[in-house]
């Protein structure tokens, strides 16, 4: 999961080490270096204070903007909300969002 620093805490590093996910999450700049019972944290910091660019760059954290500025695009083209109720019509509603923007994106060379 790739998250900005907003994302920075202990409970989500142990909750996406609990369920194998692999955290890339930007820590603050001042992040401590102490485990406190979070050891994926505490690899992640030192890991990102060692070499910040190197961190980015073997975990493709410079990429999340390309992701942002597809939900930005959808956002601008069909606004913000969604009409459906029903969890069924929710995800039908999204996926035709999404492949009506696919099909726009795709006609522009």
């Amino acid at each position: 999961m790739i998250a900005d620093g907003a994302y920075d805490s202990r409970n989500n590093f142990r909750f996406l080490s609990d369920n194998n996910i692999e955290p890339v999450i930007k820590v603050r700049k001042n992040a401590s270096t102490k485990a406190k019972g979070c050891m994926p944290r505490k690899l992640s910091v030192i890991e990102q204070k060692a070499d910040l660019k190197e961190w980015k760059k073997n975990h493709g954290y410079g990429y999340r903007w390309m992701v942002e500025s597809a939900f930005s695009a959808i956002k601008r083209m069909f606004g913000e909300h969604i009409k459906s109720v029903r969890w069924k019509n929710i995800v039908k509603e999204i996926m035709l969002k999404a492949s009506i923007y696919n099909m726009f994106i795709s006609m522009n060379p």
